[in-house]
C-alpha cells in the first residue's frame, strides 16, 4: 500500500483524534445580534485614544482540561497602549473585575472596546456595564480573526513571547503571571518603540506599505493634544519615564520569568531574551 493510500484510509481516524477546543472561545448567544460588527478595515477612522481591542489567552498548556489561568489582553489601537492581566478562569466575573481595574490604568479615557464572539465577552453582563460607564461595544467577525489584528499581534509580542505557552493554574501562578505583568508593561509602554502603518499601495501583484517613524507608546501618548490627555497626565508619564531603569527593568523580568518558568530556584538564572 502506498502512503496516500495509508492516508485515504487512516484520514477518518486521525480526525477523531485530533485535539479539540484548543482555541477556548465558545461562541456567544443571539445577544451578538444588538452588538454592532466592526471590521479591521473601519479603525482606519481611529483617530483619537481609547479605542481598544481585548481578547483572552489561555494559558492550558496544550490541555484544555480543568481549570487554568488566563490574560485579558486589552490594546489601544492609536497608540498600542496595552495593559495585561491573569485570570483564575474566563468567568464573566474576572473579565469584567479586570476591566474595572484595567481601564483606569489607561492615560486617557476609554472610548470603546471591540472583542470577538466568544461568551465571555458576548453576554448581557458586560453589554450591561458597558452601557453604565458609557463606553461602546463592538465585535468582530465570526471566524475572521483578521478583524481583531491589533490584539492579536500583542498576544504574541507582549504574552506569549514573554510567559510562553506552559500551562498555568492556582492563585499562586496567577498571582506570579500578575507580578510580571507589572514590570512587562514599564518595559511595553517606555521602552519598547513600535511603526504604525500610514499607507498602502498595490502595485500589480504586490503590496507596498508606508510605515512612520517608530515610537514607544509612550512617546505617542505625549504627542497627543492637551484636550485629550491633559498636561497633568503627561507630566506624571514624564515623571514615571525619568524614574526608571531599563537594566534593572530587564533584570526584574528575568528574576519574574525564572520563578514562572522554573519554580524550583537555580543558582544560576536562565536568560531570556527580550
Amino acid at each position: 500500500m502506498s502512503a496516500a493510500s495509508i492516508d485515504r484510509f487512516l484520514a477518518a481516524e486521525r480526525r477523531r483524534l485530533e485535539v479539540k477546543g484548543r482555541n477556548g472561545t465558545k461562541p456567544g448567544t443571539p445577544l451578538k445580534q444588538q452588538i454592532p460588527v466592526r471590521m479591521w478595515a473601519e479603525w482606519d477612522d481611529a483617530t483619537h485614544p481609547g479605542f481598544l481591542e481585548i481578547d483572552l489567552v489561555s494559558h492550558d498548556g496544550g490541555a484544555a482540561r480543568g481549570e487554568f489561568a488566563w490574560t485579558l489582553d486589552l490594546v489601544d489601537i492609536l497608540t498600542g497602549w496595552t495593559e495585561t492581566v491573569a485570570l483564575p478562569n474566563k468567568a464573566r466575573k474576572w473579565v469584567i473585575e479586570a476591566l474595572d481595574t484595567q481601564l483606569a490604568r489607561f492615560p486617557f479615557p476609554i472610548r470603546g472596546i471591540d472583542s470577538d464572539n466568544g461568551s465571555e465577552f458576548i453576554n448581557h453582563h458586560l453589554l450591561t456595564w458597558c452601557d453604565s460607564h458609557p463606553i461602546t461595544f463592538t465585535r468582530a467577525r465570526a471566524y475572521h480573526k483578521n478583524d481583531g489584528c491589533y490584539v492579536e499581534q500583542k498576544n504574541w509580542s507582549v504574552v506569549r513571547r514573554f510567559v510562553g505557552y506552559l500551562r498555568y493554574e492556582g492563585a499562586e501562578q496567577v498571582q506570579w503571571l500578575n507580578d510580571l505583568y507589572a514590570t512587562l508593561r514599564l518595559y511595553t509602554h517606555f521602552f519598547q518603540p513600535l511603526q504604525k502603518a500610514v499607507a498602502k499601495e498595490r502595485r500589480g501583484a504586490r503590496t507596498y506599505r508606508r510605515y512612520d517613524q517608530a515610537q514607544t507608546p509612550y512617546q505617542r501618548v505625549l504627542a497627543l493634544p492637551d484636550t485629550v490627555v491633559s498636561p497633568a497626565q503627561k507630566a506624571v508619564l514624564t515623571a514615571q519615564y525619568a524614574s526608571l531603569n531599563p537594566a534593572a527593568i530587564r533584570r526584574d523580568l528575568l528574576r519574574l520569568q525564572n520563578r514562572l518558568w522554573d519554580p524550583m530556584p537555580r543558582e544560576t538564572p536562565h536568560e531570556f531574551p527580550l
